[in-house]
């Protein structure tokens, strides 16, 4: 009989797995930080697995709670507006 810890285990290695394949071919980069969270998430649910706890509680604050953010912030001061207002001529 299989264990839960090993159903717990192959489930969140195949959605890591899922997610981390979705960061590279996503087009729109918005989603790939979002992948990339999800990514990171699941790390963390392996690490709780693993009876680190410390550790899955630094990977969420640090990696899945600022890398994306810091990414969402330089994807949008240094994009351009796409859907500027054109100049009304009077």
């Amino acid at each position: 009989m299989v264990e839960g810890e090993v159903i717990a285990f192959v489930a969140l290695s195949a959605v890591e797995i899922g997610a981390a394949i979705m960061v590279v071919t996503a087009r729109k980069l918005v989603h790939n930080v979002f992948w990339l969270a999800l990514t990171l998430i699941t790390i963390a649910g392996i690490y709780v697995l693993f009876r680190s706890e410390f550790i899955a509680l630094i990977q969420i604050i640090v990696y899945a709670g600022t890398v994306p953010i810091l990414f969402l912030f330089g994807i949008m001061l240094t994009r351009r507006k796409i859907m500027e207002e054109p100049h009304e001529s009077q």
